[in-house]
């Protein structure tokens, strides 16, 4: 095997060991540590091309490893014959990896010293791929290497630059871990070298060490920053997870039995907000039985309060993926309240291309309610149980530069979502830890309805303060705090990481060029 497949092979298992960094397992050194291999990699070989080669090797580990759920969506619950739902995974996999490629061209064409790439260049531009990953196509930000810290003390950072600042903090470390590799003298070294070249190198070290500690200290500082105030006063609040199985979710003859569980689980709690997973009802709301509607309002009214159900709705021939309230705030609108889905999932909520892709979504993957129209960019909080709720569907919270559209207005964040479609992979564990950047990003409590989990109440510190066990049926209850204030990356948004990472580049690229210097590998 020649020196640049044994590289390939390299970069393809460290990405696929980065799956290990996140939700469930979240052993979050894993991501640094890959990264680290990774810009190590770069910087052993001369030409764009290899690095390129690098980065999507890189890419397809972390992306097949990382998202392999999406194989149980298409072929369990899908109805996609097996060869076709792995080729369409693989498929779906090497597209994203083309970006890491693009990371690893985009670095190499810069002609700088190795101190500046590792320190500058790499994890700028990995970051600069991350965020475009999370615009590109409608977005697919998944697997953001911010992610992986929701529980590290670079989680610090995200109330800041958000997600994409606590991925920049990652790159940089692993960018210093890069650099201490190719600089830490060895024992023949320091015997053999001239006194002032191992001093010299030896100072190298001891910077890239105190700068790797800082950078860790100010995130945990930065954790123990109280960005938001409570509002008003502690309240209950009920989270019913029904665990109704995907192939049974809009089975006809099941239909009455999860309406009745659903009623049950609402009458047998008195929180003031109770909160039903993402198509709780799966039905038009204009078809849910009025007496099931009637009692639920009565009994929410009992207790002051409101519940939150997820439903779908027709509208002027338009169909949407909503969530609506029932209860005591009804009686102060004359409107109605309720959400609509806005940011919809290509394939699964809406038809890209329409006439070339209609055949494949209509004919062959068997998606209710895969057709649906966006809800719209300005809708407000739902005034419910005393708070100003901003309410995400499903896939809606893997983009926190809308969930701040409505802050600092909302005072608390409601994610309903329906994973069910994953089976018993680690998505939903992957789901709930994006969860936990919003949370920290806007200085919000966030709660989660989910049909079969996680179900979740996720404090402003991004931490789970208590969650159901995944496919079982039940009721998260607890008191829970409404927050008011802003933190900077609810008034900045993406905007100052953005400008940082220009900023950082720009420096790079006018700077005095060096010929770069492969260690060892391809040129």
């Amino acid at each position: 095997m020649n020196p640049i497949n044994k590289n390939n092979g390299l970069a393809l298992l460290a990405g696929a060991s980065c799956v290990f960094g996140f939700a469930p397992v979240a052993f979050y050194p894993v991501t640094v540590l890959a990264l680290a291999v990774l810009f190590v990699l770069w910087q052993r070989v001369a030409t764009p091309r290899a690095a390129a080669k690098l980065g999507f090797w890189f890419g397809l580990g972390l992306f097949v490893s990382g998202i392999s759920w999406i194989y149980v969506a298409l072929h369990d619950y899908g109805d996609v014959p097996p060869w076709l739902a792995l080729s369409a995974t693989l498929l779906f996999a090497a597209f994203w990896a083309l970006l890491p490629a693009l990371a690893g061209y985009a670095q190499a064409r810069f002609k700088v010293s190795s101190s500046l790439r590792f320190l500058v260049v790499m994890p700028a531009v990995w970051v600069a791929v991350e965020w475009l990953r999370g615009m590109l196509l409608t977005g697919f930000p998944w697997l953001v290497s911010g992610y992986a810290h929701s529980d590290s003390p670079l989680a610090g950072y995200a109330p800041v630059l958000g997600v994409y600042g606590v991925s920049l903090a990652a790159a940089l470390s692993a960018g210093l871990l890069a650099r201490l590799y190719f600089h830490m003298p060895l024992p023949y070294q320091a015997r053999n070298s001239p006194r002032a070249g191992f001093t010299a190198q030896r100072r190298l070290v001891g910077v890239s060490v105190v700068l790797f500690a800082m950078l860790w200290v100010t995130g945990a500082l930065l954790r123990d920053v109280a960005w938001t105030h409570p509002q008003g006063e502690p309240f209950s609040v009920a989270l019913v997870q029904g665990n109704i199985a995907q192939d049974l979710k809009f089975s006809e003859d099941a239909l009455v039995g999860t309406l009745e569980m659903y009623r049950r689980r609402v009458l047998e709690n008195h929180a003031r907000l109770t909160v039903l997973p993402e198509s709780a009802f799966p039905l038009l709301r204009q078809e849910i039985p009025p007496r099931l509607i009637e009692e639920l309002r009565e009994h929410a009214k009992l207790d002051v309060g409101d519940v939150l159900i997820g439903s779908f709705e027709r509208d002027q021939g338009a169909y949407f993926n909503s969530v609506f309230a029932l209860g005591s705030s009804e009686n102060s609108f004359a409107g109605d309240l309720h959400y609509r889905k806005q940011h919809l999932v290509p394939f699964g909520e809406f038809i890209p291309l329409r006439s070339l892709l209609a055949w494949f979504i209509n004919g062959v993957l068997d998606i209710p309610m895969g057709d649906l129209t966006s809800g719209g960019t300005t809708q407000a909080p739902l005034a419910v149980a005393g708070q100003q709720v901003a309410v995400n569907i499903c896939y809606e919270d893997v983009f926190g530069e809308e969930i701040i559209r409505v802050l600092p207005q909302a005072t608390l964040l409601v994610n309903v979502t329906n994973d069910a479609w994953y089976g018993r992979s680690f998505a939903a564990a992957q789901h709930n830890q994006i969860s936990q950047l919003r949370a920290l990003e806007t200085g919000r409590m966030m709660l989660r309805a989910t049909n079969t989990g996680v179900t979740s109440i996720i404090g402003v510190d991004g931490k789970v303060l208590q969650q159901l066990p995944q496919h079982q049926e039940g009721v998260l209850q607890r008191m829970a705090q409404g927050y008011a204030g802003s933190t900077p990356y609810v008034r900045w948004g993406n905007a100052a990481v953005v400008l940082l990472l220009i900023a950082m580049l720009t420096y790079a690229w006018t700077r005095p060029e060096t010929s770069p210097r492969p260690l060892a590998g391809e040129g």
